[in-house]
């Protein structure tokens, strides 16, 4: 089992982070240029003149004690898309190292490769049946200059789940040879959770995960990679300091204590269900053909008239996302999963004017 961070750029291994300020509890702090006096309007318990931490460690440990593993182990970053930025900038080379995705999904792998100036090596997902992940056309597409694969599971915006073995066959066959990182932003509406299984056995595995989606987090912009702890360091080491800033942190803070968690199992219990009777509801409708089976929060739809199927939702006050255009989901639609109150609104709709 080869270590994941031998595969980092040569300028992130030897590069030296920013020092910036230290801090004390009990010490006036004379040594980061702040304003001494709160700003008008602020509630927050440490209070915004000061800096957040230069690394958000209580917030560390309380995500690291919700996805249960070791604090070592877990970068905060701001929302889970920072962390593919990260691992891009860390990993690829300009014009040198490449990329692999596996479309459909999620588009922002590819935009944080263009900005680096990385290639981007593209292994379509299989439609049949259903947008199987091909781990075999991975491993023969990759060539040296490859460092990460992107799979995203459950996938966006098809809302098919990778099963576990296949992702530990994709780590076992890129061992020392490349990083497979599984954006896990919706892994709380699935059926298993692979990070353990994954973490304990692969040194070349970066899971990615969220607070926007089932934690109902989306406006704090927290997020989290998850890797063995020399991948951690290394992405971690071209984090600007204080990035997490105090406001988001006491919200994710507040979410994540232990008197909250309850009421969060039971809402994505409620959305799981709600996920289930929607598909059954949109399935019998005539303009839809077809329902894709989805681990998510939301469905992936394909319809006979994308465009009327939309201005129908829309009639209806519901906004909806068109995926029809786009060659990998022709004719497709996805619906977020709501209220029960919402999702029999868009239902309304649909079945007045489709």
């Amino acid at each position: 089992m080869s270590n994941a961070d031998d595969l980092v750029r040569p300028e992130i291994r030897s590069l030296r982070p920013y020092r910036a300020a230290q801090f004390a509890d009990g010490l006036v702090r004379l040594n980061a240029n702040e304003t001494p006096w709160r700003p008008p309007g602020d509630s927050s318990e440490r209070g915004l003149n000061l800096y957040p931490d230069l690394c958000p460690t209580a917030l560390t440990a309380a995500l690291a004690d919700y996805y249960r593993v070791a604090p070592a182990q877990l970068l905060v970053t701001r929302g889970s898309s920072e962390a593919i930025d990260l691992l891009v900038r860390c990993f690829c080379r300009p014009g040198l190292d490449d990329i692999v995705i596996c479309p459909p999904t999620f588009g922002m792998y590819a935009v944080y490769a263009q900005i680096q100036g990385a290639g981007i090596i593209s292994v379509p997902l299989n439609t049949e049946p259903g947008f199987c992940l091909d781990v075999p056309a991975i491993v023969a597409a990759w060539t040296e200059r490859c460092k990460l694969v992107f799979v995203c599971s459950p996938n966006n915006p098809t809302g098919h789940r990778v099963p576990t073995d296949e992702l530990a066959e994709l780590c076992a066959a890129l061992d020392g040879r490349g990083l497979v990182v599984i954006d896990g932003a919706y892994t709380e509406f699935a059926d298993e959770d692979p990070t353990h299984a994954l973490l304990g056995r692969f040194a070349n595995v970066a899971i990615l995960r969220t607070l926007s989606k089932a934690l109902g987090l989306a406006g704090t912009r927290c997020g989290a990679l998850i890797a063995p702890q020399p991948v951690v360091e290394m992405t971690g080491c071209i984090l600007p300091p204080y990035a997490y800033s105090t406001p988001c942190t006491e919200a994710a803070l507040a979410c994540l204590a232990p008197e909250s968690r309850g009421q969060l199992a039971e809402r994505v219990t409620l959305l799981r269900s709600e996920r289930e009777r929607m598909a059954g509801r949109l399935a019998a409708l005539a303009s839809v053909i077809e329902v894709c089976p989805s681990q998510a929060n939301f469905l992936l739809v394909r319809v006979r008239a994308p465009d009327a199927f939309v201005a129908a939702a829309n009639d209806g006050g519901i906004l909806i996302r068109d995926f029809s255009r786009d060659p990998d989901t022709r004719d497709c639609i996805r619906i977020t999963i709501g209220t029960p109150e919402q999702n029999d609104q868009l239902l309304q709709a649909l079945a007045n004017e489709v």
